[in-house]
């Protein structure tokens, strides 16, 4: 048996621990043992293409360890109303949904149910798309993601911070900081339209078949990417859309999806050839929200940014929120996941700047209306240890994202 098809069993695993970069939560020592042996081995060799996958991901304790996760992230139902409520309510709920899935997977007759589409308030204003899989179809692709990231962990770049283990927004913010105060101080800030519900799936599993042969796993992938989406028309009826690009938002494997499509801007932009290396600028990206901080020759970058993303990669840049500013004194501020990020002068009358993150104004303001919704007139029933409990789970979760940058900090 190939050293490849040994990936995962005792000899393999036992000479080194999981790396500290993957987020083993929930898992068993065997599924954290896994992991660890597919990240070293996608780390010692980038040109590796994975092929004997598919049975690992219905491996049971794989499917305990997605189990574990899906049910501790919570989340509403999907489209056969059932909740992770309703499965832990009933006798051996849990034992029959996970037999069954190693069955179906096993045997390949798992076919995922449509996807429930709502739309959710977005804090800058508006609405955007969720779509709520079933819980079956969670763990599933739960399944699919313990075994995929950590074969891309170790490809993807330091230059990207969301929805990646040990990873943040916080460590985003430090990089723009750190990127500003290096004198990089001409800002790019990017936005892609519609990212999510427009990545062309023949680009994407392209992108995946680097990485990934197993051709198994590949047809479960395009299997979540081509479920059936459900939502309602404008006069509230129920309709079925076959989806024929984008990953919905709201799929368990979607981030990891989208983060693996966007590597290849993050690796392209940093090679010699590209912005990173003739203009010495550098690159922050959240998910599809994205940064670019050099010395000059920005609307270059731009411009290579617009190219490259349109052409190459099949999206839209979002014209009206893609703009270019200087931070510097007296100049631009850039806002960056519900931070502002400008110089400001230290009080008396000969203060010097220093670079100041704090909330966007909007951020404060919706503080403000939510520490008055506690103690409006219409909650004078509400008991005052449960009122005092609310609101100050709400603040510890305020000042725990907010207070981050807090200059006596």
């Amino acid at each position: 048996m190939s050293k490849e098809h040994r990936l995962g069993d005792k000899r393999s695993t036992t000479e080194k621990g999981p790396e500290p970069s993957l987020n083993d939560r929930g898992c068993s020592r065997k599924v954290s043992e896994l992991r660890g042996a597919l990240y070293r081995k996608a780390k010692k060799e980038p040109k590796f293409r994975f092929y004997a996958l598919y049975d690992r991901i219905y491996r049971r304790d794989v499917l305990e360890a997605a189990w574990n996760r899906v049910a501790s992230n919570g989340g509403g139902a999907g489209v056969d109303g059932v909740r992770i409520s309703d499965i832990k309510s009933q006798a051996n709920g849990v034992t029959t949904l996970l037999d069954e899935l190693h069955l179906e997977l096993k045997e390949k007759r798992y076919k995922p149910k449509a996807v429930r589409r709502v739309m959710i308030p977005k804090a800058s204003g508006g609405e955007r798309p969720l779509g709520i899989p079933t819980v079956r179809d969670r763990v599933a692709q739960m399944a699919a993601t313990l075994i995929l990231e950590p074969i891309f962990e170790a490809d993807f770049m330091d230059t990207s911070y969301g929805f990646r283990p040990g990873r943040n927004a916080h460590q985003a913010l430090r990089a723009a900081r750190g990127h500003i105060m290096s004198g990089r101080r001409e800002v790019l800030d990017a936005d892609l339209k519609g990212f999510f519900d427009t990545i062309p799936h023949e680009k994407l599993m392209k992108v995946l078949e680097m990485r990934i042969t197993d051709r198994s796993v590949l047809s479960l992938i395009l299997k979540w990417l081509r479920t059936p989406i459900k939502e309602h028309d404008d006069q509230g009826d129920r309709q079925l859309r076959k989806p024929e690009e984008g990953t919905p938002q709201g799929g368990v494997i979607s981030p990891l999806l989208s983060n693996a499509y966007l590597h290849w801007l993050d690796k392209l932009f940093m090679e010699p050839s590209g912005p990173g290396g003739w203009a010495n600028g550098r690159i922050v990206r959240y998910a599809d929200d994205f940064q670019v901080f050099a010395y000059r020759l920005t609307r270059q970058i731009k411009a290579w940014i617009t190219d490259f993303v349109e052409r190459r990669m099949g999206l839209s840049n979002n014209v009206e929120k893609t703009q270019l500013s200087q931070v510097i004194p007296g100049g631009d501020a850039l806002d960056l996941l519900g931070y502002r990020t400008e110089w400001v002068r230290s009080n008396g009358p000969n203060g010097k700047p220093w670079l100041a993150t704090k909330p966007v104004p909007r951020s404060m303001q919706r503080f403000r209306d939510r520490v008055r919704s506690f103690t409006g007139r219409n909650r004078g029933a509400v008991q005052i240890d449960r009122l005092c409990a609310g609101q100050n789970r709400y603040l510890v979760g305020w000042v725990g994202y907010f207070g981050e940058f807090h200059r006596g900090r």
